[in-house]
């Protein structure tokens, strides 16, 4: 027995380290592609530990297409780093959040853009490829995906084994002949250069967005690590085309939900539902998210309601005067508190 047993071991023990080293390579060399839509540039800053925020925006691709972290550095002088995950609700967003904190320096100021599907907890891991060079043996990312349709237990323990079925060829080619020179993202951000592509449902088909209870727990306990830590929070829903507001039922419910809390931890909430940038069709590529153009006035917005309400300390007045890349600052556009 113990001879079958030494057998065994010289045999899975070398297998063992070689699919280790091997997955580090994979791990390594997948990270340097644009697999994910930009996704490992904002993890690959967060592992690295060096972002430095002053400014840390979270939320999903209505904040990774809407707050441009170089307005907020030109015009405040302060560094600023975009976290919106694509396609994901408030759960992995907490997860992006803690692993940030993990490994960087704690923020001034966090800018939470909440929007209709902020507490939904969908049931498939969208975008899945994004964590398969980070979650072999990384706890938090287990203890966070485990629940959505999308890996087996034994893939975040085994070297390599999650990369089976989850790569294909296409990968492996963008992998060995893709050469990366320039980042999909500055800093988290990704402005969009299109044209408007769809209009409103039809009233007979309105939405219902449903409440994860658990999501809910944790967005407060989550506010509440903030205001323990000393770090302000905003809470902002980012303009939404008026004309496709009418699609979700309970839409005012969702956000009654997030002005109710505001109102309980005594931060900030702006609510853009009813600005002039949310009616003004031009600005938008469908319903939900700006192009560049409607990001940047959006953003300049955002941050003169942040100076006009001393939310944050500017280090710099000035450059506010002097800001030469503000291209948009003249448009001016109300917004509905």
């Amino acid at each position: 027995m113990r001879r079958f047993i030494y057998k065994l071991a010289t045999f899975f023990i070398p297998a063992l380290l070689m699919a280790y080293f091997i997955d580090l390579y994979l791990s390594d060399s997948f990270k340097k592609t644009d697999m994910a839509f930009g996704e490992y540039e904002v993890w690959n800053d967060i592992y690295a530990g060096d972002i430095n925020a002053d400014i840390a925006i979270f939320g999903s691709s209505r904040a990774w297409l809407h707050f441009n972290p170089k307005l907020f550095e030109s015009r405040l002088n302060k560094s600023a780093y975009n976290f919106g995950l694509d396609g994901h609700n408030f759960w992995l967003q907490y997860l992006r959040y803690k692993e940030y904190f993990k490994y960087n320096k704690h923020p001034e100021t966090i800018i939470y853009s909440i929007d209709v599907f902020s507490l939904r907890k969908r049931n498939d891991l969208y975008n899945k490829k994004q964590f398969l060079p980070y979650m072999l043996w990384n706890y938090d990312i287990y203890k966070f995906t485990r629940s959505y349709d999308g890996f087996s237990t034994a893939d975040y323990f085994v070297p390599l084994l999650r990369y089976f079925g989850n790569v294909r060829v296409k990968d492996i080619k963008n992998l060995l002949f893709t050469d990366k020179n320039e980042n999909y993202r500055y800093r988290g951000f990704k402005g969009m250069d299109l044209k408007w592509s769809s209009d409103a449902k039809s009233n007979d088909s309105k939405l219902i967005v449903d409440v994860d209870s658990t999501s809910l727990r944790l967005f407060k306990s989550f506010v509440e690590e903030l205001q323990n830590e000393n770090i302000n929070i905003i809470l902002v829903y980012s303009p939404e085309y008026i004309g496709g507001q009418n699609i979700f039922k309970n839409r005012k419910d969702m956000i009654g939900i997030f002005k109710q809390m505001a109102k309980e931890f005594d931060v900030p909430f702006i609510d853009y539902s009813n600005s002039a940038i949310s009616a003004d069709k031009n600005l938008f590529y469908n319903n939900l998210h700006l192009t560049k153009v409607g990001a940047d006035i959006f953003t300049n917005n955002i941050i003169d309601y942040l100076k006009d309400h001393k939310s944050i300390k500017i280090k710099n007045s000035e450059m506010a005067n002097n800001n030469k890349d503000n291209i948009h600052s003249k448009r001016s556009f109300p917004i509905t508190d």
